[in-house]
């Protein structure tokens, strides 16, 4: 009888540490973004996030959804994709939205169907960028479609969406060292991103999830420990230009 209580309460347990980890991962990705969303709309300065971080984790969590239909793995990444994707659309709207409010000249629009590449990911209003997405995710659905029982295509588009996620620090680190500074750059948002994603490569090992997660997962954490790393070096120029903006 003991042994049957016992097993019970393990088997409780063990969902129970399951269930948290896998919403864990579900809103662990969202959560980093919360305080760059709150510095944004209470500075009403979006010039130190970087849009191309939207850019790599759209295009990344796509394909992530994509390769759900080629190789099925485990449900919270597929509903995590999702949830993200919703997130850095309204990341983006707010970006957008204050970009033109700060505007002291109103310039010309810019939207996706100029088809110009000098303004790619970097147009006046927030339908280009739905636009550019949804162009991006028809054509990736409809080959996905036709080579479908291709397997090496479709261990491909694994290995590009946890490649392309691992290299979302990369747009971020370019940015800090092009203004030599992180200001209007949330720390507590990398310092988060730098916990999710230690925690979410050991939950690809340890979830025996595909070989290309947790190889790419220990990529992005040395990204995000890059970002720290400027942090530190750039912290006069950025204690600097916050004095300036607060008119100090």
């Amino acid at each position: 009888m003991d042994w049957i209580i016992s097993d019970e309460l393990g088997l409780t347990v063990g969902h129970l540490v399951g269930w948290g980890a896998a919403g864990a991962m579900i809103i662990g990705g969202v959560a980093p973004y919360i305080p760059q969303y709150r510095q944004i709309k209470k500075t009403q300065d979006a010039e130190g996030f970087s849009l191309y971080v939207c850019l790599t984790l759209l295009i990344a969590n796509t394909l992530r959804i994509l390769f759900w239909f080629g190789k099925r793995y485990e449900l919270p990444l597929l509903i995590q994709s999702i949830v993200m994707n919703i997130t850095m659309f309204v990341m983006i709207h707010l970006c957008v939205t204050v970009r033109k409010k700060n505007q002291i000249i109103r310039a010309r629009e810019r939207i996706f169907t100029d088809l110009d590449r000098k303004y790619f990911w970097a147009w006046t209003d927030f339908q280009s960028y739905l636009d550019c997405m949804l162009v991006f995710s028809v054509l990736g659905a409809a080959i996905t479609y036709l080579l479908i029982e291709f397997s090496p295509f479709v261990e491909l588009i694994g290995f590009l969406a946890v490649f392309t996620e691992a290299m979302l620090g990369a747009p971020q680190i370019a940015k800090n060292h092009q203004n030599k500074s992180t200001e209007g750059m949330s720390v507590s948002m990398v310092v988060m991103w730098t916990c999710g994603d230690v925690f979410k490569t050991a939950y690809f090992v340890v979830r025996e999830a595909p070989t290309q997660f947790w190889v790419c997962g220990g990529l992005q954490v040395s990204l995000d420990i890059i970002i720290l790393i400027q942090v530190w070096l750039y912290r006069h120029n950025t204690a600097a230009a916050r004095r300036l903006r607060r008119g100090d």
